[in-house]
């Protein structure tokens, strides 16, 4: 049976949950062009107030309060997790807000499965599921290298996880190991297609003969990016920096004002498209350990030094690459340089740490998911 109606529920809480959104529907068009994927800004279109009130908040906490933010992060992960008081709490509010308009939206559309790259909508179509108001498979795509309790339903059914070292925490839940697939995070099917580097660093207008390294914060710009691009660009290291601003114009003027006064080589650049082109013409990423970021990063073989993880899923995300091997945890900008300097002098580590990124790395992980989709429609 071919599967013609799918509907991904996402949120924009940065923009991982999104892009995964997007690499599924990618991918499902791929396979049948003829399909209706339907990628629906959950809250934005269920709900305005939720969206204003809870994700304002919650992205605020996280720019302006991350310590605040990791605390309830943990708490949250020591509650049972499929009956927890703090998320039964939170998800009656947004049922009760946003429910009746996404019944509606499905409704219309019928569609054969339901796909969530957030735990917010999750808690609405579990509900549903209680009620006999949702009949379709529900899936749920967990964008993190971790598994919170605020992802847990025992209404759906299946889950697609980043690795397969996240099958055994699901099953500690109580998950059944039939719901369990482990895909890797979907990520855009363009990542699974050969590079040629000496031609993208060609391209990008890179010094062939340098090492580079890529310094993103994710979609958002976030965390001690400034302090990195002068630190990198005032070593005296054998290296070319990019830096990667996302969104934040007001990030990528200040760096655009501080170039011109850095020794070294560093190329800002802001929003950018085609960031699979980029990952494969860099050598090493400094950054954020966003799960999507993260995924992308693995997918090219591309190790990562995660500079001052946000507390919650980012650390969790730091913990496990750098249990892999693929990734080094760098507590403050300031010791940055340090291991910048150990990475560039000792090849057997960097052929270690590649080699570690591309055992964990999954560039056919929407395929994964769109396979798994037919399986289950059938």
């Amino acid at each position: 049976m071919t599967v013609n109606r799918v509907l991904v529920l996402s949120v924009t809480a940065g923009e991982g949950h999104m892009r995964a959104a997007a690499a599924i529907k990618t991918e499902i068009l791929q396979r049948n062009p003829k399909a209706a994927v339907e990628i629906l800004d959950t809250f934005r279109y269920a709900s305005p107030l939720i969206e204003k009130v809870i994700l304002g908040t919650y992205m605020e906490v996280i720019k302006m309060s991350p310590v605040i933010y990791g605390y309830l992060y943990r708490q949250a992960e020591k509650e049972k997790p499929l009956s927890g008081f703090a998320k039964a709490e939170f998800n009656r509010i947004i049922n009760l807000l946003a429910a009746p308009k996404l019944v509606t939206y499905i409704d219309q559309m019928k569609p054969q499965v339901i796909i969530c790259t957030h735990p917010f909508p999750l808690g609405i179509l579990s509900h549903l599921k209680q009620r006999g108001k949702c009949q379709v498979p529900v899936l749920a795509t967990i964008t993190d290298f971790t598994v919170h309790p605020f992802w847990l339903f025992p209404e759906v059914d299946c889950y697609f996880v980043a690795s397969e070292r996240l099958i055994q925490p699901l099953l500690d839940y109580g998950i059944e190991p039939s719901k369990i697939k482990a895909t890797g995070i979907p990520i855009d099917p363009v990542f699974a297609l050969p590079k040629d580097k000496i031609a993208l660093k060609r391209q990008w207008h890179l010094d062939l003969k340098l090492p580079t390294i890529l310094v993103m914060g994710g979609g958002l710009g976030m965390g001690p990016m400034a302090e990195v691009v002068k630190d990198l660009g005032s070593s005296g290291l054998p290296c070319q920096t990019v830096v990667v601003c996302g969104r934040n114009e007001q990030l990528r003027n200040k760096l655009m004002k501080m170039v011109p006064h850095i020794p070294g080589r560093v190329a800002v650049l802001g929003y950018v498209n085609n960031i699979p082109d980029l990952m494969a013409a860099c050598d090493l990423m400094v950054g954020k350990a966003g799960g999507l970021t993260s995924s992308e990063a693995m997918a090219s073989s591309l190790p990562m030094l995660i500079v001052d993880p946000i507390p919650g899923q980012e650390e969790r995300n730091a913990e496990f690459l750098e249990a892999a091997g693929a990734a080094r945890l760098v507590r403050g900008h300031r010791d940055l340089v340090y291991y910048v300097r150990q990475y560039l002098a000792d090849t057997s580590l960097q052929q270690r740490m590649k080699e570690a990124a591309r055992r964990i790395g999954r560039p056919r992980s929407a395929a994964a998911v769109a396979c798994t989709i037919d399986e289950l429609v059938q």
